[in-house]
């Protein structure tokens, strides 16, 4: 019998993108195509709508190979990343190290540990590491830099007593003055950042597999910085600490072996997953850069980026807080996907106390589901060859460039930092993307879009709540902007520090002003007229108004003004919101405000009319919809309903 070939190819004639263009065009109707479909990126480009075999024409991305450079698709042949959990051992080492035993046993193969100077003694290291297989999984360290040099000795006195191998002992100790510049606004010399981290390579030459200079760029992700923002600042931090440490005699090779970067990793799934992929090219472009005379074989090793992850703080929230699972979920996706090399997972809970035995199981196992029932560790970067996500690797890279080198142009990055340009930057940064969380252009699930109507969250907020930093588990990393920086002066002398803040933190302050009042008010939905319209604006006020916590109650629709009045006082309403069409708000809304203008209830008018210039003539000044600054409407709202 003959074989029946069927090519299905064959049976399709191709086409064009000018096709597919004018095909979209068709069905805009009119419509402008960039205004209606090509998205403009917080990161500074543009993203378009399709793409397709062509735009792959020219990109440098897709001749690479896993584990060659410059490492775009990842430094190794494999994608089997460290689960990392974070310890706090400034108090007491042996709970420490229970703790430790006990993580390991459930999963985590990188133990991350602070440590306070004080304590600082071999007995104490050993009394840590008590019983943990030191050679089998990653051990990182974070301490005062002066302190540093002490525990690299201590670890390789150690190690040795131990029998390891200390030549392949990995994990590493984050020394950063930068970020503590950063952080705590503590003013440092350029000769101080330099010898501080010179004198920590020198004293681990014994562990080459130990990374101990930190870019702790992860801070600028948890101060609402975007993809390229903290790409570009993250690839000028290493870019300044390998001048400094090649400029101290410190071999090129060794210099970039010694560098590790902690990154955040932001809400934008696809964004995130880019940044990655564009930070290790871009990383190891820099590298070459010091190759004088010759670039070996040891510096083309060295140029492999080593990236820690940790998911943001800028997106999680108090209210609705089992969302943030979702966002550390789709976040660590992107990061295992990328090819990072250890990620580590907020606990949801971290924004209203400290993380518990359930959050922090949840966050291992967030891990743990990615790589034992997804097998994210089994393929390498499968980004690779993607139209839209080669494309949007391109344009990070090109776009953080350009921005690196601004920064170099300005001094590099110890420069800007010292003047504070960069803290100045991430002040207006943060402050313009508050504005479009407030506006809504950025929203965030459960509290300033789809609130859940009924929760409460005061009692649940405990005093040490959002306590750990980045790195320390039991100190807080937030401080005021003149705070004691620990430089023996206050006030103007120190440094202006990085702001710190949440995405959500004022629509969750003003939820919490109104659950700590006496009465909760309630806004009442005055639906009547055209029943798609009453309908669709009701939804869109009681989402709005449930923002700040009211008690919003919804109706089918009354037959005439009075009787949806008279049914709103029954309820005893604070707020009337009427909620009906365009064309009927001509007349439905002053027959309205006639019966309200001097009663004691809050009138207002879902949505936009054509004719609201007339109704605010009338006296009518109260009007929600799409283009409204939330966050200010309700702090009007609550303003007047709250001092009653």
């Amino acid at each position: 019998m003959a074989e029946n070939k069927v090519n299905m190819l064959a049976d399709f004639a191709p086409v064009s993108t000018e096709t597919w263009k004018a095909k979209i065009i068709a069905d805009l109707k009119g419509a402008d195509f960039d205004k209606k479909l090509v998205w403009r990126t917080p990161e500074g480009f543009n993203v378009q709508p399709f793409y397709r075999r062509e735009d792959l024409k020219g990109l440098k991305t897709t001749v690479s190979a896993p584990g060659q450079f410059p490492y775009v698709r990842g430094t190794r042949t494999n994608n089997d990343w460290a689960i990392r959990q974070n310890i706090c051992a400034c108090k007491n080492a042996r709970k420490a190290n229970e703790k430790a035993l006990e993580v390991l046993n459930k999963g985590i193969n990188s133990l991350g540990f602070c440590l306070d100077k004080e304590k600082l003694t071999y007995h104490f290291i050993k009394t840590l590491l008590n019983g943990i297989a030191a050679d089998c999984i990653a051990i990182n360290f974070s301490i005062c830099a002066c302190a540093a040099p002490k525990l690299a000795n201590i670890l390789v006195r150690y190690y040795g007593r131990m029998g390891y191998d200390v030549k392949h002992m990995v994990g590493s100790i984050n020394v950063d003055p930068i970020k503590n510049m950063l952080v705590k606004g503590k003013p440092l010399t350029r000769e101080q950042v330099s010898a501080k981290i010179a004198e920590v390579v020198k004293a681990a030459k014994a562990l080459p597999g130990y990374r101990v200079v930190g870019v702790n760029s992860v801070v600028l992700n948890n101060s609402g910085a975007y993809a390229t923002q903290e790409l570009a600042y993250a690839l000028a931090w290493g870019a300044e600490y390998m001048t400094m440490l090649t400029e101290a005699g410190v071999p090129n090779y060794r210099a970039a072996n010694a560098i590790r970067f902690n990154m955040g990793i932001g809400g934008n799934y696809f964004m995130e997953l880019a940044k990655f992929r564009a930070a290790r090219l871009l990383w190891a472009k820099i590298v070459e850069a010091y190759k004088a005379p010759i670039f070996t074989t040891a510096l083309r090793n060295a140029a492999k980026m080593n990236v820690s992850a940790e998911t943001s703080r800028f997106n999680m929230t108090i209210f609705d807080a089992y969302v943030n699972l979702l966002r550390t979920q789709t976040e660590t996706m992107s990061a295992a996907l990328a090819g990072v090399d250890e990620i580590t997972v907020t606990p949801f809970d971290i924004t209203y106390e400290r993380p518990t035995d359930f959050s922090e199981r949840i966050a291992r196992n967030q891990q743990l589901l990615l790589k034992e029932e997804a097998h994210f560790d089994k393929i390498v970067d499968p980004a690779a060859g993607s139209y839209y996500l080669e494309n949007l690797t391109a344009s990070i890279a090109a776009e953080a460039w350009k921005q690196f080198l601004a920064i170099q142009d300005q001094g590099g990055m110890y420069q800007m930092v010292a003047e504070g340009k960069v803290q100045e930057h991430m002040a207006a940064n943060l402050k313009a993307r508050l504005n479009d969380v407030a506006k809504r252009k950025e929203v965030l699930l459960g509290s300033n879009q789809f609130p859940n109507f009924t929760e409460k969250a005061g009692k649940k907020i405990k005093a040490d709540a959002g306590a750990c930093s980045s790195i320390c588990t039991c100190k807080t990393s937030k401080q005021p902007q003149t705070a004691a920086c620990g430089c023996g002066q206050t006030g103007d002398a120190c440094l202006p520090t990085l702001p710190v803040a949440r995405a959500a933190e004022e629509f969750e302050s003003l939820r919490l002003e109104t659950e700590a009042a006496k009465k909760q008010p309630v806004a009442f939905m005055l639906t009547i007229g055209n029943l798609a319209m009453r309908i669709a604006r009701a939804q869109f006020s009681c989402n709005f108004l449930a923002c700040a916590g009211y008690k919003v109650i919804d109706n089918n629709g009354f037959a005439t003004i009075a009787e949806g009045i008279k049914a709103a006082r029954k309820a005893k309403a604070d707020i009337i919101v009427l909620c009906s069409s365009d064309d009927e708000y001509a007349t439905l809304a002053p027959k309205a405000w006639k019966k309200l203008q001097n009663a004691k209830e809050i009138f207002i008018v879902a949505g936009a009319p054509a004719c609201m210039e007339d109704l605010q003539k009338l006296g009518i000044q109260n009007f929600i919809h799409v283009r409204c600054n939330v966050l200010e409407t309700l702090k009007g709202l609550n303003n007047q309903l709250l001092t009653k």
